[in-house]
């Protein structure tokens, strides 16, 4: 190996971002502005696939169109986001509809492979990312942003990010971040690498990551990578 290419190796990592000054000013405001309007502007396009996807969800079993999800936002409040009802009624009582497989795995991974508690129409839903549709109207009013690490329920929080919980909330949680850009189901806790995917975001949160990690969702949501 020549000595360039020895010194590229040994190249430390890129030290992460400092969350002070006119710069990181700047790019708050950016993207708080890039929330207000894209949300605003598809809200107003595409309303009509609200009312659609509503009327499929409601005609599916009859129970509810949405489902809020308690989660945890910026600098640790408590808020509660929406999506279509991808689940069945009493989805919410584990014990009844897991094997006791499953629910060990979903009491590690917070999700199981193939889940027995989803519809047919709720899968559709989730392969197409249709489900999160509603957390556009969370975006709009400042819940979550475009871009951000995924929000969590308290337990998942602190049972998988431990001392670095309180640095994964520093900023806004997102829509889509590093860890949905990069497969969901293929990055698991039990590996580490979805806390790694998720922190390295909180250290390095950029208009260039945030562009990258746009372009490589939709990629990953034509290619359906991750969504199970």
């Amino acid at each position: 190996m020549d000595a360039t290419a020895q010194k590229e190796t040994t190249k430390p990592p890129k030290p992460p971002r400092k969350k002070s000054g006119a710069g990181w000013l700047c790019y708050r405001f950016a993207k708080r502005s890039f929330d207000i309007i894209a949300s605003g502007l598809f809200l107003l396009l595409f309303c009509w696939l609200y009312l659609i996807l509503a009327i499929v969800v409601k005609c599916s079993d009859g129970g509810p169109v949405f489902y809020r999800h308690e989660r945890v936002g910026r600098n640790g409040k408590t808020i509660y986001l929406p999506k279509f009802r991808s689940m069945k009624k009493n989805a919410d009582r584990l014990e009844d509809m897991l094997t006791p497989e499953q629910l060990e795995l979903y009491k590690k991974e917070y999700k199981i492979d193939n889940d027995p508690r989803v519809t047919k129409v709720g899968n559709f839903l989730r392969k197409t990312s249709l489900d999160e549709l509603p957390n556009i109207w969370a975006i709009f009013t400042g819940r979550i942003s475009v871009i951000g690490p995924r929000p969590l329920m308290r337990s998942e929080l602190l049972e998988k990010y431990g001392e670095d919980a309180g640095k994964l909330v520093s900023i806004r949680p997102g829509m889509i971040g590093m860890w949905a850009a990069n497969g969901r189901s293929n990055c698991t806790y039990e590996s580490g690498e979805r806390q790694r995917l998720e922190l390295f975001y909180v250290d390095h949160c950029s208009v260039g990551l945030d562009i990258k990690i746009v372009f490589k969702t939709i990629a990953g949501v034509l290619r359906r990578d991750g969504a199970k």
